[in-house]
């Protein structure tokens, strides 16, 4: 594993074979991106860092996968332990009431969790069978959840194989137990987000290098499957202008369109997930494995 120091002759370098000259602002090549910004190492205490998601006021809370933590970043640039002990959270999202729900894959179930720590196992299988591992999830407007279903062999699980064919994006209704099948055409879905009106969901199948845009029916289910772009994901993110943000080798930004808008490196072998946070939600927030990273943007995340 090679690290980078932010600052000095090893980002050169970095920056330089990712395309920029040195003293070259991101802004120039990413438009979105604030004038003068860079991006900021926050901390690297952490073994693997996954699913940031942003709360109503601007907090950031994300995990740290293998140690099976929750933290949080406020808006004041505080870190701090959110809570131990979390299922082997992975991707996290808040709902409307302020609870994260989360991708426990220690049991392969969804949790809500309250702010004051209260678990609700929202959902324990699929069909009476195991699912492989939630992974990353969006909830929609009316209550419901989408979520993908890659295979991950964990070090945790007595399993060393699934228990279900296929690798799926899964919909569960809410106040419902057990989910439903919406696309069971793709090799490794993991990062997921829809659009704030509900019309529209991404989905990017990391294993076949794609990103997908469905449309979403009233009842949940999906059609009008187009591939978005050529490139898949770990984790995604949207900006009120409708650009979606793809994880990997730095972070690399499409206009709806679908137009290469650029890419934001960051000096990390490997980016797992992103989102918006701050008071003004132009905080673009980066869990790199062992790190966190923040880069001031000119857009804000969606809400």
């Amino acid at each position: 594993m090679t690290s980078f120091p932010k600052t000095g002759f090893a980002l050169a370098f970095f920056l330089t074979i990712c395309g920029y000259s040195y003293g070259q602002e991101l802004a120039d090549s990413v438009k979105v991106v604030a004038k003068g910004a860079t991006v900021q190492k926050i901390a690297s205490q952490f073994t693997f860092t996954e699913g940031p998601a942003v709360n109503k006021k601007g907090d950031i809370y994300f995990t740290d996968q293998p140690n099976d933590k929750i933290w949080k970043y406020d808006t004041d640039g505080k870190l701090s332990l959110f809570m131990d002990k979390t299922g082997r959270s992975n991707g996290l999202y808040f709902d409307k009431k302020g609870n994260i729900i989360s991708c426990a894959d220690e049991k392969n179930e969804l949790w809500s969790i309250s702010p004051t720590k209260q678990v609700t196992v929202l959902m324990t299988d699929y069909q009476g069978k195991r699912l492989n591992g939630p992974n990353d999830l969006w909830p929609d407007n009316k209550g419901g959840i989408y979520f993908t279903d890659p295979y991950y062999q964990r070090d945790y699980w007595e399993r060393k194989k699934p228990d279900l064919d296929g690798q799926k994006v899964y919909y569960l209704p809410k106040g419902k137990k057990e989910p439903v099948v919406v696309d069971d055409n793709l090799l490794q879905p993991n990062g997921i987000v829809g659009t704030p009106d509900g019309n529209y969901l991404y989905v990017a199948d990391i294993r076949d290098n794609k990103t997908y845009k469905y449309q979403i029916n009233n009842d949940g289910s999906l059609r009008n499957r187009q591939l978005f772009v050529a490139q898949g994901s770990d984790g995604i993110t949207l900006d009120n202008q409708g650009n979606l943000y793809l994880s990997g080798k730095g972070v690399t930004v499409y206009d709806p369109a679908g137009k290469r808008i650029g890419n934001i490196p960051v000096p990390s072998r490997w980016v797992g997930n992103i989102c918006f946070g701050g008071k003004d939600r132009k905080t673009l927030f980066i869990t790199a494995t062992e790190s966190i990273y923040t880069v001031q943007m000119q857009v804000k995340g969606v809400e």
